[in-house]
């Protein structure tokens, strides 16, 4: 049984991994840290944990030493060092951050502000989104896991651009989050009267999550891929729904692209692609680790409208970091995630 340690465990998405690896059967975890909350018992916090864990928030250091898997889920540029003493150290580093999900140090300075402090470790990391990546995820050590949007509009449109079915450019990405995508910390957008009842974008045409969609596509399609990306804020505490707008080269029939997904993602235990004329919706993958598609045609049938659906603090982050955690351990996939979205 490998021992895991979570770092940055009082946010939201610590929380959440907190909550699924008490319930794995393969790993125990044994450290977690906080600065915040540092010496706190975790259960004092999060009330759902009393008399599931008596673990104390310790330092950082603490994690190390004790754990053999480390998941970092820390603001970006904060990751970087701890990921160095981890490969230093020959444990598995699973960040759930931004710091190693671009390959370009030009791209990240420009939207981070910042550079790589440790370059070297951009060329050993991999991109955590296991129906692209698993063979690489297997033999990593450092895996980048992805950003809830972009694991929304990646899964959605994989099958297009590996099939080169569609445009490369003019693709149009129209997601909306619930309120835990903010943060576990206090802010104008997220607060009660502010969020309640509104609907609103933000961050358009400009928000740091574009860099990472287009070079995943890109890769995905050995293409240059352009985007225009925009979040919106939902009144819900969770879930992401990506509606996607992309132009075919040819021709297409709604039956073929319904058997193409269906293959694509056979294999995959998480996706599932929803029958013709359903509609996916955040309600049927909440509290889950499921993606669902739904397939569409305007009524020109000249462009294909895609809608994919996830929890964005499950298939969004944490959920999918214990789905990489399982992979490159050599374990079940779905070891841990197997829970499906309660009916109401």
């Amino acid at each position: 049984m490998k021992t895991v340690g979570i770092i940055g465990a009082t946010g939201y998405v610590g929380a959440e991994l907190l909550r699924i690896l008490l319930n794995h059967r393969e790993v125990k975890v044994t450290a977690l840290s906080s600065v915040s909350f540092k010496g706190q018992d975790i259960n004092s916090i999060y009330r759902n944990f009393i008399d599931k864990t008596d673990l104390v928030c310790d330092t950082i250091d603490d994690v190390l030493e004790k754990a053999e898997v480390i998941f970092t889920a820390l603001p970006h540029g904060l990751s970087e060092g701890i990921a160095a003493k981890c490969i230093a150290a020959g444990k598995i580093c699973i960040d759930l951050g931004a710091d190693f999900r671009l390959s370009s140090e030009d791209e990240y300075k420009f939207w981070y502000e910042r550079g790589f402090s440790h370059p070297e470790l951009h060329k050993e990391s991999v991109y955590g989104l296991p129906e692209l990546n698993k063979e690489k995820i297997k033999k990593s050590k450092l895996i980048a896991n992805p950003g809830c949007f972009p694991t929304s509009i990646e899964l959605g449109l994989m099958p297009l651009l590996k099939n080169s079915i569609i445009d490369t450019k003019g693709i149009i990405c129209d997601s909306k989050s619930g309120a835990t995508g903010v943060g576990r910390g206090l802010g104008l957008s997220s607060h009660f009267p502010e969020l309640n009842e509104n609907f609103a974008p933000y961050k358009i045409g400009a928000h740091r999550h574009t860099p990472e969609i287009e070079e995943t596509l890109g890769a995905m399609a050995d293409d240059k891929v352009t985007v225009t990306f925009t979040p919106h804020l939902l009144p819900i505490s969770r879930g992401i729904l990506s509606t996607i707008y992309c132009n075919p080269k040819e021709a297409v029939d709604l039956e073929n692209l319904y058997k193409l997904y269906k293959d694509f993602y056979k294999d995959q235990p998480f996706v599932n692609i929803l029958p013709l004329g359903e509609t996916a919706c955040t309600k049927n993958v909440r509290y889950s680790n499921y993606c669902h598609i739904s397939l569409h045609l305007n009524h020109r049938k000249d462009q294909i409208i895609v809608v994919s659906t996830i929890d964005n603090m499950l298939k969004g982050a944490a959920g999918q970091a214990v789905q990489n955690m399982n992979i490159v351990l050599g374990l079940d996939e779905t070891e841990g995630l197997t829970f499906i979205s309660p009916a109401f």
